[in-house]
This record gives structure tokens, sequence and C-alpha cells, in this order.
């Protein structure tokens, strides 16, 4: 059957000669007489006929295993898993799957039940799992080595269980392996030789071994299996983990070696490095237009501080730099940030370069409407959104602020809370006119983002519920730039300066610097789009595809549209739309 549910019996259900009969695993309800194999074969068939996809059909079927080692597996849960691991070899496709299947049920089962299982289980199964443990190594028995170290752990084999394992193998005693410690030292050893670092810092942590030297940290880290590194060098102790920072302090590794100090708490142990670690962090931040959360980070230091002035000079966003010297009475720096100013306009594109007239504040039902009528005599226009960034984790996002909607030589700020808040189903009506027009084409960048975060923040406006003839430039290219930015580097050969991108967009009034940052947004997009109309690439597959392809129209929610018309697609345009040989394309040319 399918396993609709964990609580669901396990149970078969096969067609032959049209007889649906029920082949019912017991509901496993008393395993006192059954044996390993009849399980595992039972399961397989659960498996293989279940209805649900693998994952789910996993997470099911470990869930009841774990219930049914409490029906009188004979002669233990731990035992008669051990067999089951010791026979899943024979079920092919099946066996590897299965294993960690019965381990993690075996671990569960262990954790939640508050007498398991005897002590003779116990160290039978501990026995046999350390028998097993010498057959996966020597290849009687084929299993990966995340198995093995699983089933050493969950069983909890120890050096002696291996002492006497290797007693009774003829097999490694003709080998000379007559203790655990030199058969274990020389595995471990064969495990670093062919960079298996992860299972051999394992087996070193289980059985308590400290004997590889200095070199083999350095081994892990020039092979950047850092997760093994970082994880060896806490097990080894503190002058283990002060190597391991120095190691990452030589290759510039800054972010891991920083959680490295912050972790095991080695600040005063590397001041300098210490140091550097949180310029760089705030370097990554300021880089992301993270500004705010850059600011926390330095908790008031002020050598971090003026650093962060360095960047947001660097970056040329000089409101934050006046803002952070008066805040902080930061002095002498605002000759560094005259320096850096002609460099900054020179590196980055402005909006006189693209000849824009003028960027018009509209937060008045007049303006609206002023603006929603030299919107709609407009053949293309490009649309964009700005909101507030929220930091924290999982939290609700913040509502869009402002709309930025304009042609090549105007642009259309739309302070969309107020707006709303004043005249709601104005601002429906004028958004609904601009969207849903079939005359004028919009451009955007990831605009189906905006449009799901636009319908969000104001759920109960219908003009973001439909939209006809937008173009998303983005995905007119089939090779990816790099953002907006890139992509206006790669077109127009000078790039955007994005450092703004998360400042806080509902502060009023906005500075003039975020306008034009916004107003920006909009315009390159018609740039953009003019460069793809009059140049077309010689050869489409390198850069762009047919752009009138990618006007899509969306008319209803696709819930809506699956009742009334089941076979249509609510994404995309029919031909007659934009393939027309005339209309549209000579407004649009």
């Amino acid at each position: 059957m399918g396993l609709d549910s964990k609580e669901a019996d396990l149970e078969v259900i096969r067609d032959e000669k049209s007889e649906a009969n029920t082949l019912c695993l017991h509901a496993f309800s008393d395993l006192t007489y059954v044996s390993p194999v009849v399980f595992l074969y039972l399961l397989k068939e659960c498996y293989k006929h279940g209805s649900l996809k693998a994952t789910k059909k996993f997470q099911a079927l470990q869930y009841q295993v774990h219930r049914v080692l409490a029906n009188k597996p004979q002669p233990g849960p731990a035992t008669f898993i051990i067999n089951c691991l010791t026979l899943l070899p024979l079920f092919g496709v099946y066996g590897e799957g299965f294993s960690h299947l019965v381990i993690s049920a075996l671990r569960r089962f262990f954790k939640t039940v508050s007498e398991p299982t005897s002590e003779e289980d116990i160290c039978l199964a501990r026995k046999l799992a350390a028998q097993f443990f010498l057959a996966t190594v020597g290849g009687s028995l084929t299993y990966d080595e995340k198995v093995m170290v699983h089933t050493l752990r969950v069983f909890d084999v120890r050096l002696t269980s291996i002492d006497e394992a290797l007693s009774i193998s003829e097999v490694w005693q003709r080998y000379g392996f007559a203790c655990g410690n030199a058969f274990l030292e020389q595995y471990i050893s064969d495990l670093i030789k062919s960079k298996s670092f992860m299972t051999a810092v394992t087996l070193l942590e289980h059985f308590s071994f400290r004997f590889p030297g200095e070199t083999f940290l350095q081994q892990m880290v020039e092979d950047k299996n850092f997760q093994a590194a970082e994880r060896w060098a806490t097990f080894m102790g503190r002058p283990s983990l002060c190597i391991l920072v120095q190691e990452y302090g030589s290759r510039n590794m800054l972010k891991q070696a920083y959680n490295i100090i912050n972790k095991n708490y080695l600040q005063h142990d590397f001041p300098e490095l210490y140091h550097k670690c949180k310029e760089s962090a705030l370097k990554v931040l300021a880089e992301k237009a993270c500004w705010d959360v850059a600011e926390i980070k330095t908790k008031g230091d002020r050598q971090l501080l003026k650093y962060l002035v360095y960047l947001a000079v660097e970056a040329g966003y000089l409101e934050k730099v006046d803002e952070l010297c008066d805040r902080y009475s930061l002095q002498g720096l605002p000759k560094a940030r005259e320096a850096e100013v002609a460099f900054v306009e020179k590196s980055f594109l402005q909006l006189n370069d693209l000849a824009v007239e003028d960027v018009v504040w509209v937060d008045e039902v007049n303006e609206l409407r002023k603006a929603t009528s030299f919107l709609e005599g407009c053949r293309v226009v490009g649309i964009d959104c700005e909101w507030k960034p929220n930091y924290i984790k999982g939290s609700k996002q913040n509502k869009v602020s402002i709309m930025q909607i304009g042609s090549d030589t105007k642009i259309f700020i739309l302070d969309l809370i107020k707006l709303y808040n004043d005249a709601s189903e104005i601002l429906d009506n004028c958004l609904s006119h601009i969207l849903q027009s079939k005359s004028t084409l919009k451009l955007g960048y990831n605009f189906q983002c905006d449009i799901k975060q636009l319908a969000l923040s104001y759920g109960d406006l219908k003009c973001f519920d439909r939209y006809d003839m937008l173009l998303d430039i983005q995905n007119v290219f089939n090779e990816p730039f790099g953002g907006l930015a890139g992509l206006t580097k790669k077109i127009l050969g000078v790039s955007l300066n994005k450092t703004r991108r998360n400042s806080d967009w509902e502060q009023r009034p906005l500075s003039q610097n975020q306008l034009e940052y916004a107003a920006l947004d909009a315009a390159v997009l018609i740039h953009i789009f003019r460069h793809v109309r009059d140049h077309p690439p010689h050869d489409s597959s390198s850069e762009t595809t047919q752009w009138k392809s990618h006007i899509v129209s969306h008319m209803e929610s696709p819930k809506k549209l699956k009742k009334k018309t089941p076979n249509s697609n609510p994404t995309q345009t029919s031909a007659s739309t934009f393939n027309k040989p005339s209309d549209n394309w000579n407004k649009w040319s």
C-alpha cells in the first residue's frame, strides 16, 4: 500500500490475476518468530510497493522499525539489527539505504525507550559489531565507510571488542594482527594516505588515538578538508586549535580563522589576526550593502568604525560616511572622503549619463494621477521596487516601500506606503491601468520576485494579481552576469553602484542619493532593452534569445485559472498578443 502516514500498518497490496491480494507484514506485532532475513524481505516489499516518494517512504519505514524493535525481536533488538546489517548486502540496491534506515531506527529506539534491552543483548551485539567492522575493512562485507563508522558508534565498539574479534579471526591473524591497537593504527594510517580524512578523524576520536602529528592537520588543510581539520583540532585541544588558526591565517582564510577564534575563545592569542578577520567580515557585509548589520558588528570599536567609514567612502556611499562620522564623532576623515568622490563618479554609472531629465517623488493623489497619465502614453517603461531589509532570520519581510516607474527621460518614484494609507482604491486603479496596459511594454529585472513581494505587502490590492506585456530582462540573457549591476557592466560598459540597495527605504524623506539610486535602476532597464533590440547577436545562443518570446502576462491567480481553464498557461501570453506584424512591434521599436 502507499505509506500515507507513519501510523499506518506496514502492508503491501499487489494485484495478481485481477485479484487484490494483501500481503500483511504482521504489522510486526510480534517478532519472536521472525528471522532477520524475513524481516528484511518484508521491509523491502513494503518499500518497493509503497506509493509515496522515496524520502517519505524511508521516513515512514524508519519510524515503524523503531517502533517494532520493542516487539520481542530475538535474541534482542541490538543483536537483531546487527544481524540485519550482516545480511543486507544480499539485498543488492536496497542494502545501503536500508543499512542507514535500521541503524538510525535502533539509535532512536535507544533514545526513546527507558529500558531498551538487556545487558546480554548489548554484549552480544557489540561482539558481532566488532566482527562486522573487521569484515567490512577486509572486504567480505561491502559497505561504505559511513555505515561502518555509524555501527561502531551505535554499538559502542571499543578496543577490547576489536581485540576479541581479532582473536577469533584466522584471516587477520595470518596478516599478523593479533591486537586491535596495531590493527586500527594501520587501518587509520591507510585511510589518511587515501585522504579519507573524516573517517580517519572519526575513528581516532572514537578510540581516543592521538598518534598522527602536526603534519596530519596541515595535510587536511592543504587538501581543503576543513571540517575534518577543525574536528581533529577540537579533539586534540588548544595547541592544535592555535596551529589551525595559524594555518588559516597564513592562507588568508580569514572567515575560517575568525570562526575558530570565536568558538574557542582565542582572541587574546591572535589579537592582530582577529582584528583583521573582523575587518574582512565588515568588508563582506559592505559588499552585500548590509551597512546596518556591519555597523552593529563593530560594537562601537572606533578602529572598526573608521574602517567601515573607509569602506563607505570606497563604495561612494557618502551619506553613510557623514552619518557614521556624526554619530560616533569620528574626526579627520572628510579629506579621505573628498579624495574618493571623483574616483567613485568615474567608476559607476550616474543618472546624468542616461540623460534622465526629471525624477518625481509621488506621495499625493494628484501627482499619482499625473504620473499614471504620463506613463500610459509611454511605449516602454522600466519598473523596480525597494523595501527596507530585515536582517532577522525567519521574521516577516517589510512592506515594499517604493515603486519606481519611468521612461527614458522621466522617472516617478511612488511612495506606496503613504499612497496606500491615504487612498488605496485610487492607487489600485492607477497601478492597474499601468500594469495591465496592452500598449505599454513593462521592463523589469527579476520582477517576478518584486510582484510577489508587492502582493504580499498589499494583499487587498487587485492591481498585483494581473499584469500584461512584462519583459523580465533577466530572462532574455542565457548567461548570468552578477545581477543588474553585472548586466549593466556587460551591456553598457560601466557598473551600477549597489551600496544603497539595503538602506532604510522607509525613512522619509529619502536622501537624494537614494532617489537617484532608485531612479537609475528603472532607467537603466530601458537602455539595456534598446541594446538588446537594436543589436541582436550574430549567435543568439551565446548571449540572448529572441526577446519577444519572453514577454509574459499573468491574467489571474493560478488557483482561479485552474478552475476555469485547466489546460491554459497562466504566465505566458498567446502568440497573438505580442506577435502582431506591425502594431506592437512599431510601438516598442
